[in-house]
């Protein structure tokens, strides 16, 4: 399906942000279903996006070791059916979920450090700098505004932190420092936007960051796992955690910030 730009969205250059597309497939009834429940009676488009933006956050699970290698791995109508993913796919079903309702949106990437990270992921990764970090960029009132739904409510309240809120009108970017002011979440390098998930383009710089042998041994054991086997990162070992239990080091999920 390929919407017919507005005036208006001629004239601010978004048109191609409200577009349907084999990933973000917003025209799908199962997004459609999940839109129209997000926002219920809500009119404005602030109001619809600030909503939505909860419904990504919380009833899709945060799950770094979901599959990412083919399209249908950022399917936002998939993604719902899973109901787990990490933070592109999440970035992209609330992109999809936003056009369903005529805001234009977009993804956005950035190279991120130490990215609310357990001891087993950073073993996984080899790194403690993430590649690819996706977000939504929202065109609300004029303006784009920012939303990062990676971490699910559950999965910071374990991590002894709160989640992070969106406001429609500030960008909600994740949080710098944590509790103790101690350095959580530094931004290294921003990637741009894209009006479509460029999978390919994140599965190569996986490579290049990560090793190319790793990332194909990381697709080569998700091509081979069960349901059963799959690894659960909520049950793993939050960095800087005593023995007894305490938090000695925790990240904040994230904040608002101005633009």
């Amino acid at each position: 399906m390929v919407q017919k730009a507005s005036a208006t969205e001629a004239m601010t250059g978004t048109g191609e942000y409200l577009q349907t597309t084999s990933i973000l497939d917003w025209d799908h009834p199962r997004v459609l279903t999940f839109a129209r429940e997000a926002v219920g009676a809500a009119a404005d488009p602030v109001e619809k996006a600030v909503r939505l933006y909860g419904a990504v956050r919380d009833r899709i699970r945060y799950d770094p070791y979901s599959p990412f290698h083919r399209a249908e791995h950022y399917r936002a109508s998939e993604v719902l059916r899973r109901g787990r993913s990490f933070c592109i796919p999440k970035a992209a079903l609330l992109c999809a979920a936003a056009r369903s309702q005529g805001i234009p949106a977009r993804i956005g990437f950035a190279t991120v450090k130490n990215h609310l990270a357990t001891r087993q992921l950073l073993d996984y990764l080899g790194s403690n700098v993430f590649v690819y970090h996706g977000y939504t960029d929202l065109f609300l009132d004029g303006r784009w505004v920012k939303a990062t739904p990676a971490f699910h409510k559950e999965l910071c309240e374990r991590h002894g932190t709160d989640p992070l809120d969106f406001d429609g009108r500030s960008d909600s970017l994740l949080h710098p420092y944590d509790k103790s002011r101690r350095k959580f979440m530094e931004y290294l390098e921003y990637h741009g936007f894209y009006a479509d998930v460029p999978v390919q383009t994140i599965v190569d710089a996986w490579k290049a960051a990560y090793g190319a042998e790793r990332v194909q041994g990381w697709i080569d054991a998700l091509e081979k796992a069960d349901a059963a086997s799959r690894r659960i990162f909520e049950d793993e070992d939050v960095v800087g955690r005593s023995p007894a239990g305490a938090m000695q080091q925790v990240g904040i999920c994230g904040t608002q910030s101005p633009r």
